[in-house]
């Protein structure tokens, strides 16, 4: 199902069939440096990822990362979306491309319609994200976006994280 759409991408849900793109995705040496390591090595464990992850938070608070893709070919080019996370008391943004779909904006223009989708659909007043403190791209992302530095926590199972916070 279509969520968002900009002038070149649009932002859906993601489904089984996605299984191939966020095997691939997830198990990128940046996602495993920045995000993390999910243990996700077959096409079987993609699929159960993405339903224990996307579509249970779709089912159970009506958002969540959605898939990026092109237009008109709607290849996909990475994930953004909004997820709530149990530690957090406010919704976070976050997003991710595969390496060959950085440095081209889709990151920005997907993160902004994300931003103006979770104010205007959802109602947010305030949208959070979390960045490992070397992710000099998705931080530098994040302050043109007008999120401000927040604080520093433990992240669960992890290490330090950055939290930036933007007041919509």
């Amino acid at each position: 199902m279509e969520v968002i759409e900009t002038e070149r991408l649009v932002l859906r849900q993601q489904i089984a069939e996605d299984a191939p793109f966020i095997l691939k995705l997830v198990n990128d040496p940046d996602w495993i440096k920045h995000i993390g390591d999910r243990g996700v090595r077959t096409i079987a464990q993609a699929r159960a990822y993405i339903n224990d992850g996307a579509v249970a938070m779709y089912d159970q608070h009506g958002f969540g990362l959605y898939l990026v893709e092109t237009k008109p070919d709607r290849k996909p080019v990475g994930v953004c979306g909004l997820i709530q996370r149990d530690f957090l008391p406010d919704v976070d943004l976050g997003f991710a491309l595969a390496p060959e779909h950085r440095s081209k904006g889709y990151a920005r223009e997907a993160a902004t319609a994300t931003i103006a989708y979770g104010k205007d659909v959802i109602g947010l007043d305030r949208i959070t994200a979390i960045v490992s403190p070397g992710n000099s791209a998705s931080i530098r992302l994040l302050k043109e976006l007008d999120f401000t530095f927040d604080r520093t926590f433990d992240y669960p199972d992890s290490d330090k994280i950055h939290l930036f916070a933007l007041d919509l």
